[in-house]
Formats: C-alpha cells, structure tokens, sequence
C-alpha cells in the first residue's frame, strides 16, 4: 500500500490561522491610504497644537495625557478594521437599547460637572458615553433603515426613525448638552437623506424642527416656561445680542473673536499668544481650542487644520460611492456629515457666527472621549472602505 503526500498549497486548503492571517493581509492592502494619512496628519497636528495652548497652564502641558487617549484610539481604530459593517447591521437593536440603558445610567447616576450630568467614572478614566453615542447612533439608524429600502419612500419609515432618533436626542438634551443633541440631530438628517428619502418629506421633517426650536426658544419662556437652562438662554441671547453684558453672559465670546483676530496671517506663537497664556480666553483647551491654535499660529496654522479637516471629509464621501450596500453608504455619509457638523459649528462659534454650544474640535480639544471616538469613526469608514466590491478583470 502507496501513501501519497497531499500538497495543501495545490488543492488550496490551509490551516485555518494562515487563511485568517491571508484575508488580514488582503484586507490590510484595501485600506485608503489617503484617509490614513489624513487621519496621522490631523491627529499628530492636533497633539502639536494642544502642547502649545496649554503648555502654561497650571498642570502643565496636556500633550502627554492626550497622547495616552490617541493611543487608545489607535488600538481602537485597528480592532474596528477586522469587523465586518454587517455586523453591526444584524446587531443595531442591541446596541441600541445598550446605548440607552447607558444614558440613562448617566442620568441617574453619572458625575456631575458644572451641573451637568455626562461622565461615568470608570476608576482613573472618566468617559462620556453620549461622544461614543455619536457613532452607534449613526449606525442603529443605518441598521434600521436598510431593512426598510423598500419602503424608505412611505410615510411610516422616516417617522419611525424619527422616533427612534428623538429617543437618545431628548437623553442628550436633558443632562442637559445641546451641542451634542445638535451633532445626534445633524447625523439623523444625513442617514435620512442618504437613504433616500424625498426632499419634500426632508424639508417637512426641517419645518417642524424649527417650529420645535421656536417653541423652545420663545414662545414657551414667553407663557412663563422655561426648558433651558438660565446659563443656555444666556448663551443664545449674547450670540443675537453680543454688545450686551461684556463681562457677564458674552465674555468668552469677545475674547474667542478677540484671540482669533490677534492671530492675524503667522501667529503670536506660545509666548505672545496672551489671550491664551494669560487665560483671558476660558476654556481654551477645550471649548475654545481654534481659537488659542488661530491665536498662535494665525491663519496659516488654522488654515493647515481645516485642510487637513477637509481630506478626512472628501475620503469619507468617497467612501459613501463605493460602499458594498446600502447600510455602509448610510453609515459613511452619517459620519462623514456628523464630522463635518462638529468642525463647522466649532469654528464657527469661535468667530461668533454660530451660538457657543460645547461641541469638541475633532482630534484637538482637550478629553479622552472625543478622540477616541474620532478613532472609532474613522476605523469604521476604513472597514468600510476595506470590504468595498472589487473592479471585475477583462
């Protein structure tokens, strides 16, 4: 009797590590590259900025302690790239409910700071839980609208997504964070909008929106009921009336506009950046961080960090015309326009041109949460991009 030797290579069979360690590889060789060195330049750019806004500080510089949560999200950001998007599209109700149930713990028993209720301590690390929310909130409504493509046109889809969004929205507000109920809000109307919902039922959606915001804003504080709080009503009325109470309810804002002015087109540098290093401006690690980086580095440095900004942007709409399906598409025009959202509101308050809200500059703000989850979106649209479908070969 013969034995014959079996090659495994010529019959294609492989030990289950080595297939595993081959489609890694494969996958590893679809990455866009572009998006990845964007996403290297934004945050090593962002850590070199924070060194310098709060490099006299009491504590010191914050760059060290920034670092650690880039690290974090760079393992973050590599374990996301060898999940499969479906994944999160069979599992949307589950982290859905997860998502609430962690709101609501915030709620009830989440630390409080400066009246609000948004961390949960985790022994040396504090997070908050409604940053991360951001991306899952994206992809629970991606889930729940691909199983309805069929039925994106009728009246019943978009409201029943509108009831799932409103749900994490009002969680959000009531600790209370509007900038962050503004960022759920943005990421709603893209998902409905890349699924394909009519304009007419957009605009609809929009109009009641206003109405909402209206009643909130005016009409319910004039019949005596008053649904933000004194310090939020503060804030929109010095950004319609910003001449008024320049030491009260406007100073940071005239100091933001003041900082950013300084700048001009090079910078005052870290030692004649003396809004920022004397702390005339307040929360200019946080907050307020475009300002301090356009006082330091004028508009050359702050015109780098939008560029940089608008990259991360444009690879992530490509993304949105080569996805596999329709829940990746929905998944990477949320966050490509909940992204968006953030650098845009952000700048924009600092100039005076938006309300000050709270919402973090991407990759730049001072906070754990925030880059972290800046990772974890930017991985997901790489995983993305990763498992598009491959050209066919003549």
């Amino acid at each position: 009797m013969s034995i014959e030797a079996v090659d495994t290579r010529a019959r294609g069979l492989r030990p289950r590590a080595a297939s595993d360690t081959v489609g890694r590889r494969a996958l590893l060789r679809r990455l866009d590259w572009l998006l990845l060195a964007a996403l290297a330049g934004t945050a090593a750019y962002g850590l070199w900025a924070i060194d310098g806004i709060t490099m006299h500080d009491a504590g010191g510089s914050a760059v060290t302690r920034q670092a650690l949560y880039a690290f974090v999200g760079v393992v973050v950001f590599v374990g996301v790239l060898f999940v499969d998007p479906d994944r999160y599209r069979r599992l949307w109700r589950p982290i859905y409910f997860g998502t609430l149930g962690l709101m609501v713990f915030v709620l009830v028993a989440g630390a409080a700071t400066r009246g609000s209720k948004r961390w949960v301590d985790v022994g040396a690390f504090k997070f908050q839980p409604s940053e991360f929310g951001k991306v899952l909130f994206v992809l629970v409504l991606a889930g729940f609208l691909a199983e309805r493509t069929r039925s994106i046109n009728s009246a019943g889809t978009p409201l029943a997504a509108l009831g799932y969004g409103l749900v994490p929205i009002v969680l959000v507000f009531v600790q209370p964070d509007i900038g962050t109920a503004l960022v759920y809000m943005s990421a709603l109307a893209a998902v409905l909008f890349v699924a394909g919902v009519r304009w007419w039922r957009l605009g609809a959606l929009a109009a009641a929106t206003a109405v909402v915001a209206l009643s909130v804003l005016w009409i319910m504080p004039a019949a005596g009921v008053n649904v933000l709080n004194p310090y939020q009503s503060a804030r929109l009325t010095g950004f319609t009336h910003p001449g008024n109470d320049p030491r009260g309810a406007t100073y940071n804002l005239r100091q933001s506009i003041t900082a950013v002015g300084a700048g001009g087109l090079r910078g005052r540098g870290v030692l004649g950046a003396t809004q920022t290093r004397l702390n005339y401006l307040p929360e200019h690690a946080t907050d307020f961080a475009f300002a301090s980086l356009a006082e330091e580095r004028g508009f050359f440095g702050a015109s780098i960090l939008l560029l940089l900004y608008l990259l991360v942007v444009w690879r992530a709409l490509k993304i949105v015309t080569s996805a596999r399906d329709m829940f990746s598409a929905i998944v990477a025009g949320g966050i490509a326009f909940m992204f968006m959202f953030q650098v845009f509101v952000n700048a924009a308050m600092t100039m005076g041109i938006a309300p000050i809200t709270g919402i973090p500059l991407p990759f730049v703000s001072v906070g754990g949460s925030s880059i972290i989850t800046n990772f974890l979106a930017v991985g997901i649209l790489q995983a993305i991009h990763m498992r598009r479908p491959g050209r066919r070969r003549s």
